[in-house]
């Protein structure tokens, strides 16, 4: 058993081995027990004769050879051993002879035997356990992180063939489209953000390779080198008792010292890696290492492979590999911080070995384990810039040089802004976005990665306010007719190269074809699903769920659906308009909510109800007849069908701003309408938590005396116990 120059390892030599390896790494530990089990029949059975003790021998050595093929080469060798066995099988089997030789035994040796061999053995028995469990918690979780990132993988081309689809989508209501501009703009809109995400998914499918190329020949195979360095410091430890054994055998036996000393040259010749050596031999296989993930194309929008290199793509491309730029260097840094703090702990772990560290080894495993996580988790990050950058750079070059980068910080809007990419107002309860601290500029989340690197610089209030004039100006444009024929910018797109479905959505289209924003109530009404919808009415992609209820925006900003009021070539009078005068908000079935100076059309007078039929956008309802201003009959003009009116952006560089908003004006007193029904009952649909003092909660089958229907805020006033307080409006319904 000479000493081994360049002794293999598991990681080198055995690859993705590590279940296999873990369980002849335990049957090894598992096998002390036997030795000191072993070690405390012998004690009981010195105090007996010679005969006893070969009897011993002879159970030991049946023992043995039921357990040689696995000990030696474990439970599933790729090669079988035959007769040979492991060094330290060899030296038990040394060690068992020399116990035949032996006749008298003394109680005291008994004794010692129990004391310094057999209770030690079963101590470090335990502790190679716990150690043996921490590799494999530590290889599950390496494990479930390669499986992560093939799951978040598989999202992104989730992601990807939904955008595809969308593109397909937008392309066919383009056809149908009433608003050609409109709809052609959102059409080349989805293409831009099917581009964004594709080069996502390739970015990302690189991400990928490059964590399961770590994960096969760095991550894992550490993993095994550190199983293997137990198995082997376990046979180290075992070699020392069998040697304390063989001393105490030495001081008793004096007549047997020649084989005593046998004995102790065939355990000093049991190397810690001849073990290893002949499992690593016997265990060899064709290792195929799993090939490397490709583009897949959505099945219904045929691509290739290569990036998105138009000029809105470089864009966005532009603004990530700025991102990934800026992060590279201090994640370097904090890896090679990291990989220190492991070789420390590692050093820490040897001293302990080396009897010059009195510390709990398994503390320190797990800290060094704890220590290795952390690092992946950085490495991970450090990885994805580095394939980010160079996947980028391979694809465009360094677009990043010369660029004017906003400095953009994250905003909360207190006050109606609009983006200045896309021009659409930011909406919610806390409207996030961002806003350049040099310029002003301002843009939803979602859009931040595709403004362009054109900031000015450090600009003066009045040069901030015309810059957003300028802007707003050019993103409206971008949603307006241009008077150029949309079918000549349409590209080549057919049935036959797309995916054919039924479900077009033409009926849809044709619905949606009039331009102008559009609040989520008045344009879907909110779907009732069987399982509960989330607590939000906008939908979420990829996000956190929200314990708040988003609310629609204010009816303020909604402007007329454009085509609404009929057109006077269908024969007939022309029709009677009016305006509101003051707010109305419906108190009853068939009554309608309108806002102050709001254009309505009569649709039917005052018969001296005091209550007019009134319709507002698509809405008809009945208002009071105090509460409008009938206007005489005009003749009907053509309708602009392009971009509805916007109310103006107003900006402010503090979060902290609040707009505030004038008082409205109360109407005089409405009588009673005839027929109106007093009570209202509404029933939960769904489970729901009050989120604050000013919402019921509810359980499903729940009744409530309905209040106040939506005013298109997405919220409902109901009545439960003699307290009003507001519930979700989708989240019930009339019975």
């Amino acid at each position: 058993m000479a000493e081994v120059e360049g002794v293999p390892t598991f990681g080198s030599e055995l690859k993705d081995g590590f279940k296999p390896a873990n369980v002849w790494v335990a049957n090894g530990i598992a096998w002390l027990d036997d030795i000191q089990s072993f070690y405390r029949e012998r004690s009981a059975i010195e105090k007996e004769y010679s005969a006893k003790l070969t009897a011993l021998a002879k159970k030991y050595f049946e023992k043995k050879a039921k357990k040689s093929a696995s000990l030696s080469v474990g439970d599933s060798p790729t090669m079988t051993p035959g007769s040979l066995e492991s060094a330290s099988l060899t030296t038990w089997t040394t060690h068992l002879t020399t116990l035949e030789a032996r006749a008298d035994e003394h109680d005291r040796y008994g004794n010692e035997l129990v004391t310094k061999v057999a209770d030690p053995l079963r101590y470090i028995s335990t502790k190679f356990e716990e150690l043996r469990k921490r590799h494999v918690e530590y290889a599950e979780k390496l494990e479930k992180e390669r499986e992560g990132s093939y799951a978040d993988l598989r999202k992104i081309k989730t992601k990807y063939d939904a955008a595809c689809q969308e593109v397909e989508s937008k392309r066919k209501k383009s056809e149908s489209a009433f608003d050609k501009a409109k709809a052609q703009s959102a059409f080349q809109q989805q293409i831009m953000e099917m581009n964004n995400i594709k080069n996502s998914y390739l970015i990302a499918i690189n991400v990928t390779n490059k964590q399961k190329e770590k994960y096969y020949h760095e991550y894992l195979p550490e993993v095994m080198d550190s199983l293997q360095d137990l198995s082997e410091f376990r046979t180290l430890k075992l070699n020392g008792y069998w040697t304390l054994a063989a001393q105490l055998e030495n001081n008793m036996l004096q007549q047997s010292l020649a084989q005593v000393d046998r004995l102790s040259q065939e355990i000093t010749r049991n190397q810690p890696h001849l073990d290893s050596m002949m499992y690593i031999r016997h265990n060899m296989g064709g290792f195929q290492e799993p090939p490397d993930k490709v583009f897949e194309p959505s099945p219904v929008w045929h691509d290739d492979d290569a990036m998105a290199v138009d000029e809105t793509a470089k864009v966005y491309l532009r603004n990530v590999l700025n991102k990934s730029k800026s992060q590279l260097g201090d994640l370097r840094r904090e890896v090679d911080r990291k990989k220190r703090e492991v070789d420390q702990m590692k050093r820490v772990k040897q001293k302990i070995r080396d009897g010059t560290e009195a510390k709990d080894e398994v503390t320190v495993v797990s800290a060094i384990f704890a220590l290795q996580e952390d690092l992946h988790q950085i490495d991970r990050k450090r990885l994805t810039a580095e394939v980010e950058t160079s996947t980028i750079t391979s694809a465009v070059g360094d677009v990043t040089l010369g660029a004017k980068n906003h400095n953009f910080k994250s905003q909360t809007f207190k006050i109606p802004t609009n983006c200045d990419l896309c021009g659409e107002r930011i909406w919610g309860l806390s409207a996030k976005g961002f806003d350049c601290r040099d310029c002003g500029y301002t843009c939803h989340n979602k859009c931040e990665m595709k403004v362009p690197a054109e900031c000015p610089g450090e600009q003066t209030k009045e040069e901030r306010k015309k810059l957003k004039q300028e802007r707003q100006e050019a993103a409206n444009a971008l949603l307006k007719p241009t008077g150029t024929p949309i079918t000549s910018e349409l590209p080549d797109l057919s049935r036959s190269n797309t995916m054919n479905s039924l479900s077009s959505g033409y009926a849809v289209s044709a619905q949606r074809s009039m331009s102008g924003p559009l609040s989520p109530t008045e344009d879907t009404p909110p779907e009732l699903p069987g399982a509960r919808p989330p607590a939000t009415t906008a939908p979420s992609t990829g996000t956190l769920r929200k314990n708040r209820v988003m609310a629609p925006p204010p009816a303020a900003y909604i402007s007329e659906l454009p085509g609404s009021t009929p057109s006077a070539s269908s024969g007939g009078a022309p029709e009677q308009k009016g305006k509101m005068l003051y707010t109305f908000e419906a108190g009853a079935e068939g009554e309608l909510s309108v806002v102050e100076g709001r254009d309505v059309v009569i649709l039917e007078p005052d018969t001296g109800s005091g209550w007019l039929k009134v319709r507002a956008g698509y809405k008809e309802g009945l208002v009071p007849t105090a509460y409008v201003e009938i206007s005489a009959p005009a003749a009907i003009v053509p309708q602009h069908t392009g971009q509805s009116a916007r109310p103006p952006s107003t900006y402010s560089n503090s979060g902290s701003s609040i707009g505030t908003a004038a008082g409205k004006k109360k109407g005089p007193a409405v009588a009673p309408r005839r027929g109106a029904k007093r009570v209202k009952y509404v029933e939960a649909l769904y489970e729901y938590t009050a989120q604050s003092d000013t919402e019921h909660s509810m359980v499903e089958g729940e009744r409530f005396v309905l209040v106040k229907e939506d005013q298109g805020d997405g919220w409902a006033e109901v009545e439960k116990g003699g307290l009003t307080k507001s519930v979700p409006a989708n989240y019930i319904r009339t019975v």
